[in-house]
């Protein structure tokens, strides 16, 4: 992987296209050097060697930097073996991820893979990846994990407005316009727990003298 990574992300997953892929580059390759040992390795025999390995060893390496990796705040779609290509779809802007498989696709492990985004472009489109299933799951849970660590986050700085740090209530009252709405909010920090019941009562018994 050449994409740099930001602060605090981690590499969730890294797949490749199938190794299906690589099948008649080999072929060809053994084919190369069958040629050669029935020319007796002469010139043209040493000549279809090297093409055939040469060939394989292309298609090898373009297929080894050929790769989807999913962070936990990111899909990267990475390839080019001279030039570097990397295309982004942020967790949070993907709406839908799918996948499908052949026949041949179920048994080989290969499939197409789409991520619908909220973006211009709308769907992205990944063929031939090895474990399609396994990249859609991950992209899945790796987006339930960042929105439930977003959601903590805004918890977090709502408690912190409301001046609720570290288990104790240090709230002022508002005006009376406001009290409705900071009952709510109280409501809400006790569901998820942020507060416990006693800091509830303590913090809505202000708010209500």
């Amino acid at each position: 992987m050449r994409t740099p990574l930001q602060k605090g992300e981690q590499v969730l997953l890294v797949t490749h296209t199938s190794w299906v892929k690589l099948i008649v580059p080999v072929l060809i390759a053994i084919a190369g050097w069958v040629a050669a040992f029935f020319l007796n390795f002469l010139e043209w025999g040493w000549t279809a060697a090297l093409v055939g390995s040469l060939y394989f060893l292309i298609v090898y390496f373009s297929w080894k930097v050929n790769i989807w990796v999913v962070t936990n705040y990111r899909v990267i779609d990475e390839a080019g073996l001279l030039n570097h290509f990397a295309k982004e779809s942020p967790l949070e802007k993907i709406n839908n991820v799918s996948y499908d498989q052949t026949l041949w696709g179920r048994i080989l492990n290969f499939g197409h893979v789409e991520i619908q985004t909220a973006a211009e472009v709308g769907a992205t489109d990944y063929y031939n990846v090895h474990g399609p299933k396994r990249l859609k799951d991950t992209i899945t849970l790796a987006q339930a994990e960042y929105k439930n660590i977003q959601l903590a986050n805004q918890a977090q700085h709502m408690a912190s407005a409301m001046g609720i740090q570290a288990g104790e209530v240090k709230y002022q009252a508002p005006s009376s316009q406001g009290i409705a709405s900071e009952l709510e909010k109280l409501h809400q920090l006790k569901q998820q727990g942020i507060i416990s019941e006693e800091e509830y009562i303590k913090a809505k018994n202000k708010l209500l003298s």
